[in-house]
């Protein structure tokens, strides 16, 4: 008897994947659960109502309908708790993968010891990942270093990772960060801090920190009180604040947007909130008015 395949895919939309049947014509759920893992059963869209239809289960053997599983494409029924699980792991790789596509820039290194070389830095950086280029600035007159110098990564990545910390260069502590010129003249530094909207009053800080946490270290999570269907995330770095603007993620099987927050401005109605929120939320901003003594200004 030829192996009998049928058609399974994730969605309805995705390409589906051939499965073979057993003997007896049935599929057992393990065959599935191996090429899709999670895998609680089959469903498919009934040709003649279009209403979507369970396939049978009966210990962990799934029977076809009608005895025949025909040319239709099957597709995989998960657990609502691994389904939320699997979309939360979907919004984090979409946000490293925008983080990944971020364009190193040159690294101030300063307080240099006068005697450091550019090989000494190359030799010492390497060990955090993969140099472009180093160079030690030095008087065009005397040839002597002026204390200070630069490094440019390939990965953005290592540069994150080196900017986050102080380092010991021959003998002396120096710090290693973007220069100020990166922002422009009349620009403030980018905030560390995000907007996070459509939150539900049964999220808690906790949940926030330790969900927020799989991006980069959070230094701080506030939900202002009485409660007000957003909250604020601060992190280390300003780069991973960057990234997450724009996106919307799923928290406890709630879709949150991300938005920046906005740093001081000399309207305080403007201070921490997303680009024209309070001009499109006339009661929040009343509100706001009335309650910003509520505010601790650790968080604004």
């Amino acid at each position: 008897m030829a192996e009998l395949y049928i058609r399974v895919a994730e969605d309805e939309n995705e390409e589906p994947m051939e499965i073979p049947s057993e003997d007896d014509g049935t599929v057992l759920l393990s065959t599935v659960a191996a090429q899709f893992p999670g895998a609680c059963g089959l469903r498919y869209r009934n040709p003649v109502s279009q209403c979507m239809r369970g396939v049978r289960l009966v210990e962990g053997i799934l029977h076809a309908p009608e005895n025949d599983w025909g040319s239709l494409v099957y597709v995989v029924n998960y657990p609502k708790d691994n389904k939320r699980k699997m979309d939360e792991m979907d919004a984090a790789s979409a946000v490293k993968m925008k983080r990944s596509i971020e364009k190193t820039s040159d690294l101030i290194i300063l307080g240099l010891p006068w005697k450091t070389s550019e090989q000494d830095l190359k030799d010492y950086f390497a060990t955090f990942g993969e140099v472009i280029m180093v160079q030690v600035k030095r008087d065009v007159k005397t040839g002597n270093s002026k204390g200070f110098g630069f490094v440019r990564f390939t990965e953005y990545e290592t540069q994150s990772k080196v900017i986050s910390q102080r380092h010991m260069i021959d003998g002396r502590w120096c710090d290693c960060k973007l220069p100020n010129s990166k922002a422009g003249p009349d620009e403030p530094m980018r905030s560390r801090k995000i907007f996070v909207g459509r939150c539900t009053e049964d999220i808690t800080t906790d949940e926030l920190r330790q969900f927020f946490m799989q991006y980069g270290e959070v230094t701080d999570v506030f939900i202002p009180k009485p409660f007000r269907a957003f909250a604020f995330v601060t992190f280390a770095d300003d780069q991973v604040a960057s990234a997450l603007c724009g996106e919307d993620l799923i928290i406890k099987g709630v879709s949150v947007h991300i938005s920046n927050a906005e740093p001081k401005h000399n309207n305080s109605r403007h201070l921490f909130f997303p680009s024209n929120f309070l001009e499109r939320s006339p009661s929040l901003a009343v509100m706001f008015d009335q309650t910003q003594h509520q505010y601790p200004s650790s968080h604004v």
